[in-house]
Order: structure tokens, then C-alpha cells, then sequence
């Protein structure tokens, strides 16, 4: 079945929280284009939670060769993002709060409800937008965040970012899962530029994290 048509604050899509729903790749909302990759990046707790602080200080997108500009807080004090259930259907919003931290420049780690503009290009293209963080997950084994879009990009959708340190093996891994839905009118003429577009972007955010010790699945 295909995703649902919640809707939170101001982004551009109905179906949010789609990149958790563990059928994503088969099932994508409607006129999207969904993309998943997974790197195995290393092992241990140091592994883990060195990425899990490079993921949060939006070291992929600045890696990736975007900016970011104008980031602000969630409107509310009380706003934590949202919450899924493990099909991927948005439920209450999370109650669970996530402490403000910022890198060594004083830029905020990604938090919940947190919006911001990205600027650059891919492949030639634009690929300015305005995004929000719909949620944030630090647990002890799982660092993530998702990203939709706001507006003022070439595709609509969302991105989710997450670096999964496993118990019974002791491997780090980190996976991207996308869903984009083409804007800009070259991209909906030519839908493979899409998936360029996104593979360009897959490779760099991998790069990013994992420069040394990525192996691709």
C-alpha cells in the first residue's frame, strides 16, 4: 500500500515519513523516485558515535559540496519531530527531546523541527531548497536524522540519514533512503536525471562519513 497524506508544518509533500517504511523501495509515494544505499564504515563504539557526530554536524551535506544558511530552531519550545510506527506511518509527535549541541564553528546540530536552506549545485543543476528536520534519533545503537522539503528545490521529498552501530556483530553502518518526486521541468522530462542527481549525492554523503573505511554493500 502506498504511504498516507499526513502532513507536518510546511513541507511540500503528503508523505512524510516514508523513507523509515520498510517497503519504501517497492512502494514509493506516488510520482516519486525512491533510492536506498547502505555502507558498512566500520566497527566499535568509537566508529559509531564518531559518524553519529559527523552525521549530526551535517557533515554530508557540506562534504557534498552544498551550504547551509539560515538555520533556525523549531518555532515551539515544546516541538520534537514525529514520531513512526514500523511501517512508517507518522503517530503522536516523539516525546522525546534532543539537547541543542553545536560544532566547533557554532553551527546547531541537526534538531528536531529545525529549518534551513541549502544552496549549491549536483551534476550541474541547482540543488538549492529549503528543508526542515522532521525528526532526530540518538539512541545508544542508532544516530539519524530525516530531512524534507520545504520548497524552492528541483525535486520534492525526503531524505533520512542513519548510522546503525549492530550488537551481534559490532559493525557500523551508515544508509541513506530518498524519495524524490521531480519539480523542475528538466527533471520531470528526463526522470533518469533524477536518479543521477541521486547517485551523485550517495556517493558524496559517503565520502563524507566514511572516507577511509566505507565498503559498499
Amino acid at each position: 500500500m502506498r504511504r498516507g497524506t499526513f502532513r507536518e508544518g510546511t513541507v511540500d509533500y503528503a508523505a512524510v515519513g516514508a523513507t523509515h517504511a520498510p517497503d519504501l523501495m517497492q512502494y514509493p509515494p506516488e510520482r516519486s523516485i525512491p533510492a536506498e544505499e547502505s555502507w558498512r564504515i566500520g566497527s566499535g563504539e568509537e566508529r559509531f558515535r564518531t559518524a553519529g557526530d559527523a552525521l549530526l554536524s551535517w557533515t554530508a551535506q557540506r562534504a557534498a559540496g552544498l551550504s547551509l544558511e539560515d538555520l533556525r530552531p523549531a518555532s515551539g519550545p515544546s516541538y520534537a519531530g514525529v514520531s513512526f510506527d514500523a511501517e512508517g506511518a507518522p503517530i503522536a509527535p516523539s516525546k522525546n527531546e534532543v539537547e541543542q549541541r553545536f560544532d566547533a564553528s557554532g553551527t546547531p546540530f541537526a534538531g528536531p523541527g529545525m529549518t534551513l536552506k541549502l544552496r549549491g549545485r549536483v551534476d550541474g543543476m541547482s540543488a538549492d531548497a529549503e528543508l526542515r528536520v522532521i525528526s532526530v534519533t540518538e539512541e545508544p545503537r542508532c544516530i539519524g536524522f530525516v530531512l524534507g522539503t520545504m520548497g524552492g528545490s528541483v525535486v520534492s521529498g525526503e531524505e533520512s540519514f542513519q548510522i546503525d552501530w549492530h550488537e551481534d556483530s559490532d559493525e557500523v553502518w551508515f544508509t541513506v533512503r530518498a524519495f524524490d518526486a521531480p519539480v523542475a521541468f528538466v527533471y520531470r522530462t528526463i526522470p533518469a536525471l533524477v536518479r543521477r542527481r541521486r547517485k551523485t549525492l550517495f556517493a558524496r554523503y559517503l565520502r563524507a562519513i566514511s572516507p577511509l573505511y566505507a565498503t559498499p554493500v
